[in-house]
This record gives structure tokens, C-alpha cells and sequence, in this order.
């Protein structure tokens, strides 16, 4: 059986944000056609469907990384800040964008949180996450795109065959 591991991201995450738009727990929020992905970017998407892609990339990352917490997703999607005549430094990516989009797919049942343990405070007891993970319905949406497109991808791909 083919697995999201076997199809380069860049046939993968086209289509799996094709699938994602036909989910109804995933839309792109009001703010998001006027929003910066970061403070390194200097305008907006122009791409019709950034948020799906944004989507489907954060699914794949969870899948491979996870779990990872809303920071150190915000890092991957940094850049490099332009500082003027000063040395550019790196910047982290919108976590705002991150953390609606990971809640969406919360809601649509494809990432969940992962608990490390319960804490006992004044306030009652409190659940620690690790971070993100992904579900076996995420894990499985993952599966059927890459096993659909495991033909486009080793055409795409000659080496691709031999695994």
C-alpha cells in the first residue's frame, strides 16, 4: 500500500488541498484574504486556495513530525525578515494562521492533541499537551491521495519505482 511518504510534496499537497475543500468544517475565515502569512512576507497570498494548501501541508508535517506544537510549526513556515541595511534575521510564520487552521482540522476530525499528563493546581486539574498528531481518519485521507497519485508521481519521478 502506498503512503503519503512515497509521493513527493509537491503532487501531494496539491491534491490532498482538493480533497480538503470539499470538507465543510474547512473554509478560509473572513480575515484570511487580507492577512500576511508572517512578518517576513511584505503581502498577502494570491493564490485562490493558500488555505487548503496551507491545510493540507500542515497535515502532512503533523504526519511526518508529529507531535509538534503551534511554534515550532510557525518556524517551518518562517523566512527571513528583510531588516534594511541591517544583517536580515530570521522570522517566525503567522501562528495565528496555524493555530485557526490546526483548530479547523481539529473540528474535522484529521489532528488531535496529544496529552502528556494531568496536573493538579487550585484552579482544579489541568491536561498537558505535547502538541499535535494526526488521527487514523487523517492518516487515512493522507493514504488515498498518495496512493492515487502514486502512478503521476513515478512518472513525475523515475527513481521513485525501485521503492
Amino acid at each position: 500500500m502506498t503512503t503519503f511518504y512515497d509521493v513527493p510534496a509537491d503532487l501531494l499537497n496539491p491534491a490532498l488541498a482538493g480533497k480538503l475543500a470539499d470538507v465543510k468544517s474547512i473554509n478560509r475565515p473572513e480575515w484570511a484574504d487580507f492577512v500576511k502569512t508572517g512578518v517576513h512576507r511584505e503581502r498577502p497570498p494570491t493564490q485562490e486556495n493558500w488555505w487548503e494548501l496551507r491545510c493540507a501541508a500542515l497535515i502532512r508535517k503533523i504526519a511526518r513530525e508529529g507531535p509538534i506544537g503551534v511554534n515550532a510549526l510557525a518556524q517551518a513556515y518562517g523566512g527571513r525578515k528583510d531588516n534594511g541595511a541591517h544583517p536580515n534575521t530570521p522570522a517566525m510564520g503567522s501562528r495565528h494562521i496555524i493555530r485557526t487552521a490546526l483548530q479547523q482540522l481539529e473540528d474535522a476530525g484529521f489532528v488531535a492533541r496529544k496529552e502528556t499528563k494531568t496536573v493538579s493546581s487550585v484552579e482544579g486539574d489541568q491536561k498537558l499537551f505535547s502538541g499535535r498528531i494526526v488521527t487514523s481518519s487523517g492518516q487515512k485521507i493522507l493514504d488515498e491521495v498518495a496512493h492515487e497519485l502514486r502512478g503521476e508521481a513515478e512518472a513525475a519521478y523515475p527513481g521513485l519505482a525501485k521503492y
